[in-house]
């Protein structure tokens, strides 16, 4: 399968059907919202797989992109895909490809975790774990735990346009979205 930039670079795919790379329709629609916050964020990419998403981060300035996940082999390709687009059109960002278990992994604050340069959080966190799984409210809750969220930060969750999941408690929802098969929930943390 050939995965593709939104500005064309191609990027590797992992092999088989244990990842699922983000779709570019999907990927577009959430760059386009997102466009006003990506210069200059923070990102953090949870269930990495292919690492398309941080690569899309990356090209549109964003000065630390951090992407998680646990399988080995996956995550040396998203590795080599976001090394080759850091290189190509952002060399500055503080990029950081961590192998760890989630939510585990969140348990421990970002200061903890990644060092005095991430005490403040995320603006963006992307959790994009298997459709099926039942990850999400588990990764909503160490986020809000541990402090891995920015103020103002948002939230992301890539899921299935058939099976939206809950919304956990101490979060409320800015906006649902619907792409084919695909949906996408941006959640803030409850006022």
């Amino acid at each position: 399968m050939t995965l593709k930039l939104s500005g064309g670079r191609k990027l590797i795919s992992p092999p088989g059907q244990q990842t699922r790379p983000t779709s570019s329709r999907l990927r577009l629609a959430v760059l386009n919202l997102l466009a006003s916050d990506l210069s200059g964020c923070r990102w953090l990419e949870l269930c990495c797989g292919s690492g398309v998403m941080g690569c899309e981060a990356l090209q549109r300035g964003a000065r630390q992109v951090v992407a998680v996940d646990h399988d080995q082999a996956t995550l040396a390709i998203a590795r080599r895909n976001l090394e080759a687009v850091k290189a190509g059109v952002n060399p500055s960002c503080d990029l950081r490809v961590i192998r760890a278990s989630l939510p585990q992994w969140l348990g421990q604050s970002p200061a903890q975790r990644l060092g005095a340069d991430t005490a403040a959080g995320f603006d963006l966190i992307y959790a994009d774990p298997p459709y099926a799984s039942a990850l999400y409210a588990p990764l909503a809750e160490a986020v809000a735990t541990s402090g891995w969220l920015a103020p103002g930060g948002q939230l992301l969750w890539e899921c299935s346009s058939s099976a939206y999941p809950e919304v956990p408690a101490g979060w409320q929802l800015s906006d649902k979205r619907r792409y084919g098969s695909c949906g996408l929930m941006i959640l803030v943390p409850a006022a």
